[in-house]
């Protein structure tokens, strides 16, 4: 064991947790009209702290040992053989060079903040009983088995050769699909289309884009899982990647609309980190530039063309942001990858073509993946118990109506 690794390691998942309670809270929350803000960020709060539970119950297991059918096997159900009951003295099983209990502790913070995510399209209108609900089963069919595919060292992407360094097909691409079906299968906020649904606190936003712009520090650079090289690349393409998509999209807004907002430069930090997160540790500096640069421009598009092309309520621009970033950064992992532009894998255009099919193989399973089984788990939902609130309780917020307790009370 190597205490450095250890102590990085054990940062960054505290780092990670940071971005899910209170980053990804705030961040959605003041995004919110004021009347919805409080059940925004309970269902943040409630939804990671379930996937939490399931990721120890079983889904470490499912995920990261060797199984059957696209999935893990059952041996490290509830943690066993990961720790050393009644002996605090004895070693713990290690992954490399840090305990497999902090690793299992590490990725436990990336299944919750993928779930966290999810909630932001379905905001606003979506029961809290029925957004756990719909968190803990998505988890079981759709997380689970991408995160497998992805990143077990038997799971079929992971053996095509498909690269994914910090999540941005497993978090990021699962995530938006997920939400965008979700609400597609709800349906759009009572008046949408028809008025104006602008965010009830933009510094609130700030504070928590800030906050996911420091958790995600360690989101990338602890997914090199030792204090080393690769993780100061990591962290260092995480920030010039996010710069970079504050900037791209300051001067996209400039040209279109005659002004950057504050919201805007607060998304383009996101889309850049979305973006960096799958190449992280495998591109060169140069590289995050682009990738910050183009995933944001990308998201700017998601958010405002395709969004209205797709007609779908997506009411925190999850799939605009986190899916078409993750999608950008995907795809521009396998082209930056090639020892020609920087990275560490082999030189060559056959090379290079060849790793950008397989990352545009993965982020097809992905989307396909995750869609179906977010589709399913909609449908399950709300046959067993509703996922919409009722239109009273809607006008009226979800705050007062579901939690009896308002964010601004008179």
């Amino acid at each position: 064991m190597d205490k450095s690794d250890l102590v990085w390691t054990l940062i960054s998942t505290l780092l990670v947790w940071l971005m899910c309670v209170p980053g990804l809270a705030l961040f959605y929350g003041g995004l919110a009209r004021k009347r919805h803000a409080l059940s925004v960020m309970t269902q943040v709060l409630a939804v990671c702290a379930l996937i939490t539970v399931l990721w120890f119950a079983y889904g470490y297991s499912l995920v990261f040992t060797e199984g059957f059918g696209g999935l893990g096997g059952w041996t490290r159900l509830g943690l066993a053989g990961l720790y050393r009951p009644g002996d605090a003295a004895a070693p713990l099983p290690l992954l490399g060079t840090i305990p497999e209990l902090l690793f299992a502790l590490f990725q436990a913070t990336f299944a919750a903040i993928t779930c966290g995510l999810i909630t932001g399209s379905m905001a606003e209108r979506t029961r809290f009983g029925a957004a756990l609900a719909f968190a803990g089963l998505w988890f079981t069919l759709g997380y689970l088995p991408i995160a497998h595919m992805v990143w077990a060292g038997d799971g079929w992407l992971h053996l095509r050769g498909a690269l994914d360094f910090a999540g941005g097909t497993v978090v990021h691409i699962s995530a938006g699909v997920a939400g965008l079906v979700g609400a597609r299968w709800v349906g759009p906020r009572l008046g949408y289309g028809r008025e104006a649904m602008l965010p009830h606190s933009l510094p609130l936003n700030l504070t928590g884009a800030a906050l996911l712009w420091v958790g995600w520090f360690g989101f990338n650079g602890g997914s090199a899982l030792a204090a080393n090289g690769q993780a100061v690349l990591a962290a260092a393409n995480t920030l010039l990647a996010a710069a970079c998509g504050v900037l791209a999209w300051a001067l996209a807004e400039r040209v279109l609309k005659g002004h950057a907002s504050l919201l805007g430069a607060a998304s383009g930090a996101i889309a850049g980190l979305v973006g960096i997160t799958p190449a992280a540790g495998l591109v060169a500096p140069g590289a995050a530039l682009v990738i910050g640069a183009l995933a944001s421009w990308a998201a700017l598009w998601g958010v405002s063309g395709l969004k209205r092309r797709l007609g779908v309520d997506d009411a925190f621009d999850v799939f605009g942001i986190h899916a078409v970033g993750g999608i950008v950064g995907a795809v521009l992992t396998g082209v930056f990858y090639c020892a020609d532009l920087g990275g560490p894998g082999p030189a060559g255009l056959g090379a290079l073509l060849r790793q950008t099919w397989l990352q545009i193989e993965a982020v097809l399973v992905s989307l396909a993946w995750a869609g179906a089984s977010a589709a399913v788990c909609a449908l399950l939902v709300d046959r067993l118990m509703g996922l919409r609130a009722a239109p009273d309780e809607e006008r009226q917020g979800l705050d007062a109506a579901e939690h009896g307790e308002t964010a601004y009370p008179d």
